[in-house]
């Protein structure tokens, strides 16, 4: 006669009740550090979910993305999904599925990734069938991996678009040198949200201004491309996949050849329709950062080891490489000192901590870190092999990129030489013909890539472009309103 059960249902019946004992012990120590505030916005994000899926008995065929960047915000709005996901769990007999998505960039400090990787152990998300945890470097989705480095073909793609949309500028204007982002991010948004059968809603904490400041910026960066404006109607997040859609499958399509293009990988496996929505939870995130840190620190294993800003996509989180950038224009561009430049930076960085409300402990902080100019030739150098590390770029490379030579059909090129390179000058004629796809002597184009980390193809693209007016405020001046600045130590970098 045979069991009524076989040995490997019951091994799996076993297994599944002692997944799901250790899913309601993380969930009940995660509510144990939520306020009864949170412990009512959490209802309410279940209800908002629920109502999204078409009602709770459709919620276990719902899948969930939300991006994964390390950041406080970022840990803390994962927390409070996997508390619903759990929630639900426990009540029902399904529940949400939930991809974890991150984009992989050089500028990300490792202390991201492992904040990542402590929160998602934390979480238990990890060999959770009802979780994907993915990552995305240089167009190619991957399961994520803590220990895995930008790849070097990433790498290489991030350096040329960062000096390719930061030449499409006039001179005059402040240096917005991260750009590349929001394109990069458009992209893992409209991609990701396609790949694997699709996921039915994004779920962000941004604000509604945070959520137009985002679009602002594409819209700048999509001019850049050269792929146009977006459309006068694109606000919030509410319209952001049909957004995408209008811009078209690749952001970069107007900058590179078509052959130096790469696709989206596996091959294959992205979804020709998608069908995402957004589902905004910024009303439901309550209460202050000081009173979350216990379940981030404690919980989590959030670290806060490097004196940053919790930025926006296209924002500067290193004050160091902020403040040195700002020097760079003051000492180049606008007939100022360096010391002056970097002096008004973080002048300015201080005076909108204190307008957010920054205790003054952690602006003292600060002052300390960043605020003593005696250490200014150290300070330069800490920011130059920061952004040499990360991105392969050297100071002669940003300060042609400040003087934008190359676009108008090099109508800047004399004023970069006569300013920076005064004995080239006499090798102008054959400068413009490089630029042009003519022949030029073998130095002369050596001398181009050199000077720009470019190389020639891509300046010529450069030479046939205008310049884009951004009529925006300098670099300089950095809004910090809605940011938060975390504390640690600078000394383990460089």
């Amino acid at each position: 006669m045979k069991p009524l059960i076989s040995g490997e249902v019951l091994m799996s019946t076993i297994h599944d009740q002692a997944m799901n004992y250790v899913y309601q012990q993380v969930l009940q120590r995660l509510l144990s550090f939520f306020s009864r505030a949170e412990r009512t916005a959490l209802q309410l994000l279940i209800q908002r979910l629920a109502v999204a899926a078409g009602g709770m008995d459709r919620i276990g065929e719902f899948k969930v993305l939300v991006n994964q960047s390390g950041t406080r915000d970022c840990c803390y709005n994962l927390a409070l999904l996997r508390a619903a996901q759990l929630s639900i769990a426990g009540r029902a007999p399904g529940t949400f599925q939930l991809r974890v998505a991150t984009q992989r960039w050089s500028g990300a400090p490792a202390s991201a990734l492992q904040n990542m990787h402590r929160s998602f152990g934390a979480l238990f998300l990890y060999d959770d069938p009802r979780v994907e945890l993915l990552m995305v470097d240089h167009r190619e989705v991957l399961p994520f991996s803590h220990q895995t480095c930008v790849s070097d073909e990433g790498r290489e793609a991030g350096r040329l678009n960062l000096l390719m949309l930061g030449h499409r500028r006039g001179w005059d204007e402040g240096l917005v040198l991260w750009d590349d982002l929001y394109l990069t991010t458009a992209e893992f948004y409209g991609q990701v949200a396609r790949w694997s059968n699709g996921v039915d809603a994004l779920i962000g904490s941004e604000s509604v201004s945070n959520q137009e400041q985002f679009i602002e910026g594409l819209d700048r960066a999509a001019r850049k491309a050269n792929i146009g404006a977006l459309p006068r109607t694109a606000g919030g997040f509410g319209e952001l996949f049909s957004l995408l859609d209008s811009m078209g499958g690749d952001c970069y399509r107007a900058l590179y050849p078509e052959a130096e293009l790469a696709s989206w990988r596996p091959l294959g496996e992205f979804e020709a329709c998608r069908r995402t929505s957004y589902i905004g939870i910024d009303d439901v995130v309550v209460g202050k950062m000081e009173e979350r840190w216990p379940l981030l620190s404690d919980f989590l294993g959030f670290q806060a080891d490097e004196l940053m800003f919790e930025v926006r996509t296209g924002e500067c989180a290193d004050p160091l490489i902020g403040a040195y950038l700002s020097g760079l224009q003051a000492s180049h561009i606008e007939g100022r000192s360096y010391e002056d430049g970097v002096a008004e930076y973080l002048q300015n960085c201080l005076a909108s901590m204190r307008r957010s409300g920054a205790p003054e402990q952690l602006c003292e902080r600060f002052l300390a870190t960043f605020g003593n100019l005696s250490d200014l030739d150290e300070h330069r150098s800490l920011a130059t092999s920061s952004l040499q590390r990360n991105f392969s770029v050297n100071e002669p490379q940003l300060t042609c990129l400040l003087f934008a030579p190359f676009i108008d059909g090099g109508v800047g090129l004399e004023r970069f030489l006569r300013t920076c390179h005064p004995g080239m000058l006499v090798a102008m004629p054959e400068l413009h013909r490089a630029m042009q796809g003519l022949h030029a002597p073998e130095q002369v184009l050596q001398w181009m890539t050199d000077v720009s980390g470019l190389p020639v193809r891509l300046i010529s693209r450069l030479y046939a472009m205008g310049g884009i007016r951004m009529d925006m405020p300098a670099a300089k001046k950095p809004e910090l309103s809605d940011r938060e600045v975390s504390l640690g130590d600078r000394s383990a970098e460089g």
